[in-house]
């Protein structure tokens, strides 16, 4: 599978912290949800993607090309939904509008016409009066009507309702259907990952934990409730966290079914992304 966005080595030190050492390609057609704790580098490594960082190892590649040697029209290809950035409030989408189509030589009206029409967004109310949510729909209205192959969102949806969010996933889900197109979206919302995502990428104090196929990572990964000493006989290669509380011990183990088959008196139940994810950060490792 061709990729979309190639990671190799990509470092950036910032003081006490260190995005350090990301490699991992970015595949076509897919959407790929980057999970972490707050302070994990999510957004360093969007902004690194972005050019809004520089880094001091490492490199980017879009499509194939280093993005040091591509001309800066190449963020043309990109749309982006940053957390915390709002557009000019004194403006309507319709003006805003007429603004972008004079910043993005692939600017379609059609496009953005049909937008807001899908999205319900009022084109005359001035754009400071929208709730966040209409504001966040009017985002990816824009970015889906320059024609984009990839879309990146940092924490876009969070504090948005089910209702609104549910509605940004079905347009990521369509967007996709073109091979050529690529979501990167980070969320601490695990439930919509777990809904539209195709890859999981998870950073933990600047280091990429694992990035792997959804199913093949919930595939990959179990949880085994047991006693102290059935813990103990656990190898230490399946583990990689544990909670221990006075009714027992719960274990997150990696290769699931090998586990299975060579102990085949535990039981493991099936663990989600955010089980995973809390396992790692939180539970406590030998």
């Amino acid at each position: 599978m061709d990729a979309a966005i190639c990671l190799k080595n990509v470092t950036k030190r910032y003081g006490d912290f260190t995005l350090d050492h990301i490699t991992m390609d970015i595949p076509k057609g897919c959407i790929v949800g980057l999970v972490g704790e707050n302070g994990a580098g999510k957004t360093t490594l969007l902004k690194a993607i972005l050019q809004m960082v520089s880094i001091q190892e490492g490199e980017i590649l879009l499509d194939g090309r280093p993005l040091a040697d591509l001309a800066p029209q190449w963020k043309e290809q990109v749309g982006v939904i940053l957390a915390g950035v709002e557009f000019a409030g004194r403006m309507n989408a319709r003006q805003f509008g007429n603004c972008m189509r004079s910043l993005y030589r692939n600017w379609r009206d059609d496009q953005f016409e049909k937008y807001l029409k899908d999205l319900q967004i009022d084109a005359h109310k001035d754009i400071k009066d929208y709730s966040k949510g209409m504001k966040m729909k009017l985002d990816l209205a824009v970015a889906l009507s320059h024609q984009a192959k990839v879309l990146i969102f940092d924490e876009a949806t969070s504090g948005l309702d089910p209702v609104v969010r549910d509605d940004i996933l079905d347009i990521l889900l369509e967007f996709i259907q073109d091979e050529e197109h690529t979501v990167l979206i980070s969320s601490h919302i695990i439930s919509d990952l777990e809904k539209v995502a195709d890859y999981i990428a998870f950073l933990h104090e600047g280091k990429l934990q694992f990035f792997m196929d959804k199913d093949r990572l919930l595939y990959h990964f179990g949880v085994v409730r047991c006693t102290l000493e059935e813990y103990k006989k656990i190898p230490a290669e399946y583990v990689r966290g544990s909670r221990k509380s006075q009714f027992g011990c719960e274990v997150l183990i990696c290769e699931r079914e090998r586990f299975l088959r060579e102990y085949p008196g535990y039981v493991v139940d099936p663990a989600d992304i955010e089980e995973i994810i809390l396992y790692h950060v939180k539970g406590e490792t030998r």
